[in-house]
């Protein structure tokens, strides 16, 4: 069974890239053991697209030269604009102390070691998940930001009512816990709304087909009951 922090880890989505592809393949395997959900970029020319067409939470990058070289140029402006949006742990030599960029959570020195690299990784998705947690729900793919008002799965924005938004993030927020239709009436409706049941029906519907597809799942209709937010998101 996994541990606590195991699970919490577990929910995080690491996007691993590196110039050297049998060395991104041994971040992957490494961190993938020690149960860390891992996505390898296909390249490191187009990292920021490869990112944002899914929600991640951290960014591991190996790079092999400096700023200056021209081999790692692209990386490297990349990556100034990635930790304007993720956090980002770097991979350098030794010899690219002098020059690592000040706006990099944090860095690890080559040949890095898997268990502080882990440690290291671990320590700032804490941190991050401590500051945003008032503000963002994750729930798998979806995620659901508070401050914005804002709904994407893997990073696509998804256009809903205020209503279908309130109801979402009501039943996000009770993750597991079943609600009869009168319960969502009187929580996200309010105690002077006298519309029916098929209220609730016809919001929960409109919001399955904007959120859920072949692959993603996460309202539960509960027979004769009513309904709940799935617990394995």
């Amino acid at each position: 069974m996994l541990s606590y922090d195991e699970r919490e880890v577990a929910l995080h989505k690491i996007f691993v890239a590196a110039e050297d592809a049998e060395q991104a393949e041994e971040l992957n395997s490494g961190l993938t053991q020690m149960g860390f959900n891992c996505f390898v970029a296909s390249n490191t020319v187009d990292v920021i697209n490869q990112i944002m067409e899914q929600a991640f939470d951290l960014v591991l990058v190996d790079v092999s030269s400096s700023p200056s070289s021209a081999q790692s140029v692209s990386i490297w402006e990349q990556l100034r604009e990635i930790e304007r949006r993720l956090p980002v742990v770097a991979l350098i030599p030794v010899t690219m102390l002098s020059s690592i960029e000040s706006s990099i959570n944090d860095f690890v020195i080559k040949p890095w070691n898997l268990s502080e690299l882990a440690v290291r990784i671990r320590r700032i998705l804490k941190q991050t998940g401590d500051t945003d947690s008032r503000e963002l729900i994750r729930c798998g793919d979806l995620s659901i930001d508070l401050a914005r008002c804002e709904v994407s799965i893997n990073g696509r924005l998804l256009v809903l009512t205020f209503k279908e938004y309130e109801l979402l993030k009501f039943l996000a927020n009770n993750r597991g816990r079943v609600f009869t239709r009168e319960n969502l009436l009187n929580e996200v409706w309010g105690y002077d709304y006298y519309g029916g049941d098929r209220t609730v029906d016809v919001h929960i519907r409109r919001l399955r087909s904007k959120i859920e597809d072949a692959t993603h799942t996460f309202i539960e209709t509960i027979r004769s009951i009513g309904y709940k937010f799935s617990e394995d998101t």
